[in-house]
Parts: structure tokens; sequence; C-alpha cells
């Protein structure tokens, strides 16, 4: 049996992605499905990512052995920055066949994997290649984190239209709730607009309410 990639991308900077990837991979592995978390590109550390770290926190099981051979975390830079820029700064180009080789280990050794980006879709890898670019070569079903935060419509919609025109399955949407507006009739109107949004044109995807901590 092949195991599932999910691509965990966000509407935005700071929308929570990292918290809805640990939390979904505990709440799955409670289900019975044997899932492990990867970073795609992780900038702003030196040994370990501390998005990885963060993963085994919530999943409350500490550093697990993959994330020891680094397969969960096989490229880091040390500048917090866009990865096109951190890898200028650092002065070396990012390995994807390196990614690529973690990504297919871990998929044999595990039933799900939760891949988790670097900021939003249209974040550049490269100078030439976005995140959504690389998505869209792999051919990633998405799980996109988005919230009630004010703007989150406008940042969720301008990211589902960029997921439709790309022909990339959108498999869930992760609304955060660590991160909503504190006015909260925006927060109401904006999580019943995204639901009838996601029934319109989405309906096969999943709404996934990731809780406060």
């Amino acid at each position: 049996m092949t195991a599932s990639v999910y691509f965990v991308s966000g509407i935005d900077t700071e929308i929570g992605k990292t918290f809805a990837t640990g939390y979904l991979a505990k709440k799955w592995s409670s289900e019975g499905q044997r899932v492990i978390t990867q970073k795609l590109i992780q900038t702003g550390n030196q040994e370990l990512s501390e998005d990885i770290q963060k993963h085994r926190e919530i999943m409350q099981t500490g550093l697990l052995p993959e994330d020891l051979e680094k397969l969960t975390m096989p490229e880091i830079f040390s500048y917090p920055a866009s990865p096109h820029l951190a890898t200028k700064i650092d002065g070396r180009e990012i390995d994807f066949d390196k990614i690529e080789h973690a990504t297919a280990t871990l998929m044999q050794r595990f039933d799900t994997v939760l891949l988790e980006g670097a900021g939003g879709l249209m974040v550049p890898l490269t100078d030439q290649l976005l995140t959504i670019d690389y998505i869209v070569k792999r051919k990633f079903p998405v799980i996109l984190v988005s919230s009630g935060r004010l703007g989150s419509i406008n940042h969720t919609l301008l990211s589902l239209e960029a997921l439709k025109q790309r022909g990339l399955t959108l498999y869930a949407l992760a609304y955060n709730l660590n991160d909503e507006s504190k006015d909260p009739l925006i927060s109401q109107d904006t999580a019943a607009y995204l639901k009838h949004y996601l029934q319109q044109h989405y309906p096969e995807a999943l709404w996934i309410d990731i809780p406060k901590f």
C-alpha cells in the first residue's frame, strides 16, 4: 500500500502551519495511522528544525529516529528568510534530490507523511521555482491552513484559485482557531463564508478545525 503525502501550506506567514501539522499528526496517529511529519526546507536554524521539534512536542513523542537521521529535516539553512534568499546567504543551493529521497524513505516506513512547506504557496524556493511548482511536480494533495483573522477570506480565495489554476487537489482546509480576529463578528463571518465557499467550489475537500491550545 502506497503511503499518502499531504503538503501543508498556509494562506500567509505565521498562520499556524506548524501547529496544524503537529496537531493533525497527533490526531491521525491516535486514530491508528502511522504518521510522520517532514519539513520541506527549514530556514533560521542550524542543526535541528524548530518546526519538527514543535511537531514532536505537540505529538508528545520526543525526537524520532527519522529526525536523528535528518529524513524529516533534510535541508536546513541558517538565515530566517524565504528559502531563495536563505540559500544565497548560506552560499549553497537546495538539494532537491536529498529532499525527495527523504520523502520516499518516509513513505516506505509510514502510512501518512505531512510535508510542511515554508510560508505560502507562492514562496520562492529558488529564483526560478516557487513552492507551488514543487507541489505540482510531485502532485501532492494540499492541506491549506487558514484562520479567522481579518483578510483571511481574500488570502484563502487567492490560494484556492492558485491551486485550481495549477490543477492541484485541495484535500482539506485547516481552520486555525488560534488565529481568530479580535472582533468575534469578523471571525464568525469568515468561518461561515469559507465553509459555504468550500461546499460550493470544493465539495470533496474536508473542513478541519484546528482547536485552541
